[in-house]
């Protein structure tokens, strides 16, 4: 089988770490070699990104580094885990990858989509995904979702920005799933976690079979 590179998106407390889990499962249930990894992370450079990225401490850290080190991690993931594994031909489902850059950094945080471009097309060496599965609800019931789980005073450096922050992350990641309506599945992530799930599990299936 051909690699193939699936993606999962969405705000903070959208379900999108629980539906990507769940996908993985159902893969390796049907003897389909699948890979599961996330952003920032994936590699033992990445994750130490990682832990500077989300960490409360790190509240001084400007734009630009934010949006660098988001780039170094990637380009970390890229060369040492995703692009051999689409070589093997396994599906490698990645928890966020250069959407969440354009979401965060680039709506969220104003830096330019030109700076983006460039930076994405270092960071990943063209390696694009086949699919990517948005998931999508409301700002407030995403944060109710992370309070009930780890309590408010456990939010890491982006779980604690404004709540028009993470408004404008929504918006963007609509208008990105608009723009490419080939690559992207808006998935209703208020429904119920089986409903979901059967609902990508459609989707991923349909593209086996294209």
């Amino acid at each position: 089988m051909k690699g193939i590179f699936i993606t999962f998106e969405g705000i903070e407390g959208c379900g999108k770490s629980t539906q990507i889990s769940l996908l993985n499962n159902y893969l390796l249930s049907k003897n389909i070699p699948a890979i599961l990894t996330r952003e920032p992370g994936g590699t033992q450079i990445g994750e130490k990104i990682r832990e500077l990225l989300l960490d409360v401490a790190s509240t001084g850290m400007s734009k630009i580094t934010e949006l660098l080190l988001y780039a170094a991690a990637r380009a970390q993931h890229v060369a040492e885990v995703i692009r051999p594994a689409l070589k093997e031909g396994k599906i490698v489902l990645c928890d966020r990858y250069f959407d969440a850059t354009a979401a965060y950094q680039g709506a969220a945080r104003t830096i330019s989509e030109s700076v983006l471009q460039k930076i994405h097309e270092i960071a990943t060496d063209n390696t694009m995904p086949h699919l990517t599965f948005l998931l999508d609800c409301p700002v407030k019931i995403g944060f109710e979702r992370i309070h009930n789980q780890r309590g408010k005073k456990q939010f890491d450096r982006l779980e604690k920005e404004s709540k028009d922050f993470h408004e404008k992350v929504r918006r963007a990641y609509l208008n990105l799933a608009q723009k490419e309506p080939k690559r992207f599945y808006v998935i209703d992530a208020a429904q119920k976690i089986d409903t979901a799930h059967k609902e990508i599990i459609h989707h991923v299936e349909k593209y086996f079979g294209a």
